[in-house]
């Protein structure tokens, strides 16, 4: 959330690309940050360009596909990314075809919607933490392990009367866990070194605004604030030398003016 002048706060956008190698060490990351925007159209245009500009670029090196993974929460506007344009994205090594990407939901927003169903299901108790961390095990290291937690619920429900407010909660958490089922298949991530938490991009909101923007008494307009954001996202993509080289390279060169000698009408009488 960034301070808008004339205005309370309000909610700013941010994405990265990371690239990590076969072990699992992320080797670099780009970041990209738009202010508050209906839709976000404009980062979805700039993620959309720096994926393929990359892919295209590897391919023609000769370099083989990468692994593709999408990690993001359950929000609406990540969906809709994936859904119109990740899943669309024409793949450079199968012409005719798409890209084929992994989508996996962060696991630790995941266990914040785990511990909701473990609250609604034993109240604030150290029950609750119990089954809590267990269940949280499961959802990291075993093969189909969310569908296993989603039986032990329900067997819990059939055990105990749980009402109320209680109720509410733990359905609500339990359907969203059941919905997105096919995204939570952490041990399967893990077992071939994919990240499973979006602990980059999380910390991007710290890095590319609120160390900034959120300063003591600090307001923005949205022109101000974008040119803040643009040289942040170049520093911490350490593409600053690179930019700044293209950018002075883009620039037309000065005109050549003759220089003619200054003479003044006396030099020119006593001459």
């Amino acid at each position: 959330m960034v301070p808008i002048r004339g205005e309370s706060y309000r909610e700013a956008a941010t994405g990265t690309v990371s690239v990590h190698d076969r072990r699992g060490k992320r080797l670099g990351t780009v970041y990209l940050g738009q202010m508050p925007e209906p839709g976000q159209h404009r980062l979805t245009q700039q993620l959309t360009a720096v994926l393929t500009s990359v892919l295209a670029a590897w391919q023609a090196l000769g370099g083989a596909c990468p692994r593709l993974q999408y990690l993001s929460d359950g929000g609406h506007h990540p969906q809709e990314f994936f859904r119109r344009v990740l899943s669309r994205l024409a793949d450079p090594w199968r012409p005719g075809q798409y890209l084929s990407w992994r989508w996996t939901l962060d696991y630790y927003h995941a266990c914040t919607h785990l511990w909701t169903m473990a609250e609604g299901l034993f109240a604030d108790s150290p029950q609750a933490w119990s089954w809590y961390r267990r269940m949280r095990h499961w959802l990291r290291d075993r093969p189909g392990g969310v569908v296993e937690i989603l039986r032990s619920a329900s067997q819990r429900t059939n055990r105990q009367k749980v009402t109320g407010g209680r109720r509410e909660k733990y359905e609500k958490a339990y359907r969203y866990l059941r919905r997105h089922v096919r995204w939570m298949d952490y041990a399967a991530c893990r077992k071939v070194k994919l990240p499973i938490g979006s602990g980059v991009t999380e910390a991007a909101c710290k890095t590319v605004f609120a160390q900034r923007l959120k300063r003591s008494g600090m307001t923005w307009g949205i022109a101000g604030g974008q040119v803040i954001v643009d040289l942040r996202v170049l520093v911490l993509s350490r593409v600053w030398e690179q930019t700044y080289a293209a950018y002075l390279k883009a620039q037309p060169l000065p005109k050549e003016v003759s220089c003619q000698p200054y003479r003044t009408k006396t030099l020119a009488i006593a001459a």
